[in-house]
């Protein structure tokens, strides 16, 4: 089978009826690679891709043709690192017009870090995130491309996600999310100044998607109502996240956003987006929406990518109740339908199961030959 083909058909409506299984593992293979634990037989020394060819199914690729987008700072801009522990370090942002101080902790666990100084917390710092971005550029980087279609090409159509939005940003990249609200509050206009320097940069890098060959837009949001309140949805995230839209659209992309948070208070607006599609809602009962409720939402209209809760995945949940999501998923969404699991395999998950929903997209798919 053509999975990139077949992605590509089933989100631009040609597929015929026919669904993608397409699940993200990354956090499975990551951890157990950290933590020096060998993968379980029969993929022992397995690469990703080879173990997506071995389980039959589709990956999304956002690893693999991201780094095709490359961000270019001003000439001036300098990033000098200190380490400050076996854990800690510092990075010291200078720009001719300020400087910011970013200090990250390793973590023991996993991959990841996480921030003990965000890069922004005080007004000046925000100025200074300000203009980098009224000062960043964006390039493509074709030798990037063609190596990537070399290893993975097979397993999916090129796919990509874009820098967060406004608020989002704030949150997740710039100062944490309680920073973030009273900053909101207590300095508005350097709050939109950001958002629209950010905006500005993000119409830079549209340029650069418009005229490659990925056809395929991911919006990285990570949206979460508890933190992203209908309020301030409606008076940022929404208008900002149309004008992206009509000019993704205007060079015929396809377009979805990663809602994996609690959303029920924002799906609503779904339709009101510009969005062609939303990935990695996640259902109860890890998540607090029915998939009646993201039918309602998306009607006929949306792709639904992912859909299946995690932990359905986990031996804390049978076999039997996995198969019956799956099925309920397929009657609701099919063709519109990127079939995954809601965000990802966890380290605990059973991998085996992921055969398992293939083997029943691969039945529901026969009867479209």
């Amino acid at each position: 089978m053509d999975l990139a083909k077949l992605h590509s058909d089933v989100l631009f409506g040609r597929s015929n009826g026919k669904i993608i299984w397409q699940p993200r593992i990354l956090c499975w293979y990551t951890d157990k690679d950290f933590a020096g634990e060998p993968l379980p037989a029969p993929y022992t020394g397995m690469s990703l891709p080879e173990i997506y060819r071995s389980l039959g199914c589709s990956d999304r690729l956002y690893s693999w043709y991201n780094p095709c987008f490359q961000r270019i700072e001003h000439p001036a801009v300098r990033k000098p690192e200190k380490q400050l522990n076996a854990t800690d370090y510092q990075v010291t942002i200078e720009t001719p017009v300020g400087k910011q101080v970013l200090v990250n902790r390793r973590s023991p666990n996993n991959p990841g870090e996480y921030h003990l100084k965000w890069e922004v917390e005080s007004e000046a710092e925000l100025k200074v995130a300000t203009w980098r971005e009224e000062n960043t550029t964006w390039a493509w980087d074709q030798d990037q491309f063609d190596r990537s279609q070399q290893a993975v090409g097979d397993l999916g159509a090129p796919t990509m996600y874009m820098p967060r939005m406004n608020v989002q940003s704030l949150y997740l990249e710039k100062m944490g999310v309680e920073k973030a609200v009273f900053a909101l509050h207590d300095w508005p206009d350097t709050v939109e100044a950001y958002f629209r320097a950010l905006e500005a940069s993000h119409a830079r890098l549209i340029e650069v998607i418009n005229a490659s060959p990925i056809d395929i837009i991911n919006f990285g949001e990570n949206i979460h109502s508890a933190t992203l309140s209908p309020r301030l949805f409606v008076k940022y995230h929404l208008p900002a996240c149309q004008r992206r839209c009509e000019k993704l659209h205007a060079a015929g992309k396809f377009i979805s956003a990663h809602w994996d948070g609690d959303c029920q208070p924002l799906l609503g607006f779904a339709r009101e987006t510009g969005l062609d599609g939303l990935e990695a809602i996640t259902p109860q009962p890890q998540g607090d929406v029915t998939l009646e409720g993201i039918k309602a939402a998306l009607g006929d209209e949306m792709v639904l990518l992912d859909g299946i809760p995690a932990i359905y995945f986990d031996d804390l949940f049978s076999v039997e109740t996995l198969v019956a999501c799956v099925q309920r998923l397929i009657d609701l969404f099919a063709p519109n339908l990127v079939l995954g699991i809601s965000d990802e395999l966890s380290s605990r998950g059973d991998i085996e199961r992921i055969r398992i929903v293939g083997d029943l997209v691969t039945a529901y798919n026969a009867q479209f030959e």
